[in-house]
């Protein structure tokens, strides 16, 4: 094989800018695509370069086998139920006060929110069982 001819196979390094790959990790962290399916869909030759780029740039983290789905941040398990208790907390009032505003609106104006739509909801449930 002549000089030029081995030259010719190699491949070229090929610089990315920094909002394709953060494009890039987005769509695979989103479940779009896999790392592989981004590799070929934007013809990036590097095994391991989309890799990289999520354990640099991605919101998960990527370096350990089997935790793929833990976030970076350093959360402890009671500090996680805490939080999640206060989200839960949080949405348990936000649907009384969306209740009562429901409820207020049902009085003030002589509507039946509720009805009409429970009442939509189980007709089109009947449509569907036909």
């Amino acid at each position: 094989m002549r000089k030029a001819d081995s030259a010719k196979k190699k491949r070229s390094q090929r610089d990315y800018n920094m909002g394709f790959k953060l494009a890039v990790v987005q769509d695979i962290e989103k479940g779009i695509l896999t790392y592989k399916q981004a590799q070929k869909k934007y013809g990036i030759q590097g095994r391991s370069t989309v890799l990289v780029w999520l354990r640099k740039h991605g919101n998960l983290d990527w370096n350990k086998p089997g935790l793929l789905l833990m976030s970076k941040s350093k959360e402890t398990p009671a500090q996680k139920i805490k939080r999640l208790e206060k989200e839960l907390s949080d949405e348990r009032a936000k649907n009384t006060v969306l209740n009562s505003m429901i409820d207020l609106s049902d009085q003030y104006n002589g509507t039946s929110i509720r009805k009409k739509y429970l009442s939509q909801q189980s007709s089109e449930q009947d449509n569907t069982k036909e």
